[in-house]
């Protein structure tokens, strides 16, 4: 017969944790099926938990380099077991913390494969054993893995994926990285604060387009200073592993460039873990990267079949899969909310941190918007000295008339972290005046909102002052 349930969530990853608790919350008999390792998904096994722990690793070195550099002892390598030995424990730690989430909200975890068989009936493939399961509504939240490189395979050892970083032995001296997504940005980022050489290879001219182009400006600069070479408007025509030892990845160019790394990350978009689901048996079709169409609810096709996370597509981020999951529960069982937040937090974990919300400069000047622009520089800053940040950048944009806030953009030490207070004001339809009036803690960061507030106060001033003289005319 089989287990039936009010809800089944394909996938342990941010959206399908959180849309599974969601519907305990009301009352509902869930189920969660995860094929991989542990509770988590990629999100805790290979993505965002190790990534960020990593990078946080990484920091950590530094900050130990550069102290010992003022000794005299700055050119100390780690090795990748001292760098990587955290992760294990922060997933072990984030594991057992999900793992209860799920058992203190009665929700049933089936460790396996899952497969349709029609629109309401799931089969579980757990190594020998089979579970038949059965359910009013089903959300897929199986999320990404990465796309795999071309003519060879990523072995762990010469050629990697963004899934492997973590699993690595040792630290390349050269490092190839074909992608300059926010994965490739950061990885990148990270090997080369490390005293790695990396090239960066991307098809595209600019990297991160949906960026504020002033931040990715400042971004690649800081990048080139730490030894990254950019390989821009450079695709990949062919890549393969040298016999000789020390075995290494020979790439060519589609410019005809020959570039030979020790190691090579491919990190080239990622595609939807939907293949093995057997979602036609359900009446669902992917698009030709393993993703799923959903309409505002986040329903499919198929209207008691919900998506979220990643298989969606953008914005793919841990924390919008996660809202994304709990409104598709909420919708599914009919209780009204408002929906997503137009104005969602972007964190890309490079070295330096970047974070953004709400409009570009790009954005506005295209749909004429009159904006100003206020400045602050963590330089001009007392908590930028003291954390040893004298390159951090901030810079928030307001409507020219309403002083209405309309973006902020940080790049610098704390950024995703500094852009939560401007994503509030943006939320709540404040503006200009609120920075003004408002008093910060002293020495923060948050001192960058006041600071980048006056300076476009002042440029505002000054526009209306010249208005107001006639010398100054509204074109049209």
């Amino acid at each position: 017969m089989g287990q039936d349930y009010d809800l089944i969530c394909i996938g342990s990853g941010p959206a399908g944790r959180r849309g599974a608790i969601q519907a305990a919350k009301l009352g509902k008999r869930v189920a969660v099926i995860e094929q991989g390792r542990i509770v988590g998904g990629t999100c805790v096994e290979t993505g965002t938990i190790p990534s960020k722990t990593f990078r946080e690793a990484v920091m950590n070195f530094l900050r130990v380099r550069n102290s010992g550099r003022r000794r005299g002892r700055g050119d100390v390598r780690p090795a990748a077991k001292d760098l990587l030995k955290h992760v294990s424990d922060v997933v072990e730690r984030e594991t057992d913390t999900l793992e209860q989430q799920l058992h203190r909200n009665h929700v049933d975890v089936y460790h396996g494969r899952a497969v349709f068989t029609d629109a309401h009936s799931i089969v579980v493939h757990e190594r020998a054993r089979t579970e038949r399961l059965r359910a009013a509504n089903v959300l897929i939240a199986c999320g990404t893995a990465p796309a795999p490189p071309p003519d060879v395979e990523a072995d762990g050892k010469v050629v990697i994926t963004s899934d492997q970083v973590c699993d690595l032995q040792s630290l390349p001296r050269t490092m190839a990285v074909v992608g300059g997504g926010v994965i490739g940005i950061e990885y990148a980022s990270m090997f080369a604060a490390l005293g790695v050489e990396v090239t960066l290879i991307d098809k595209r001219e600019r990297p991160l387009e949906f960026l504020d182009r002033e931040i990715v400006d400042e971004l690649i600069y800081q990048m080139r200073s730490a030894n990254v070479t950019f390989r821009l408007g450079e695709g990949v025509e062919h890549i393969e592993i040298t016999r000789t030892e020390p075995r290494r990845a020979a790439i060519t160019l589609e410019s005809g460039k020959h570039i030979v790394t020790d190691l090579l990350l491919f990190s080239v978009g990622r595609m939807g873990c939907t293949r093995e689901l057997n979602i036609a048996a359900a009446g669902l079709n992917a698009d030709e990267r393993g993703r799923l169409t959903v309409d505002p609810e986040f329903r499919t096709a198929v209207p008691h079949i919900y998506a979220a996370g990643d298989v969606i597509g953008y914005p793919a981020l841990a924390a919008t899969s996660a809202e994304q999951g709990r409104l598709a529960a909420c919708y599914a069982f009919g209780v009204s909310n408002d929906g997503m937040a137009e104005h969602f937090p972007i964190g890309i974990y490079a070295i330096p941190e970047v974070s953004m919300t709400g409009a570009t400069e790009q954005e506005l000047t295209k749909a004429r918007v009159p904006y100003e622009t206020g400045v602050a520089r963590y330089r001009e800053i007392a908590r930028g000295s003291i954390v040893g940040d004298e390159s951090g950048f901030f810079k928030m944009l307001f409507h020219r008339d309403s002083r209405r806030l309309l973006g902020v953009h940080i790049i610098g030490t704390g950024a995703t972290e500094l852009l939560h207070i401007g994503q509030a004001v943006l939320k709540l339809g404040g503006g200009l005046d609120y920075f003004l009036q408002t008093v910060f803690n002293y020495p923060t960061l948050a001192e960058c909102y006041k600071v980048a507030a006056l300076d476009a106060y002042n440029k505002l001033s000054i526009c209306t002052s010249v208005s107001e003289s006639g010398v100054l005319r509204r074109a049209g």
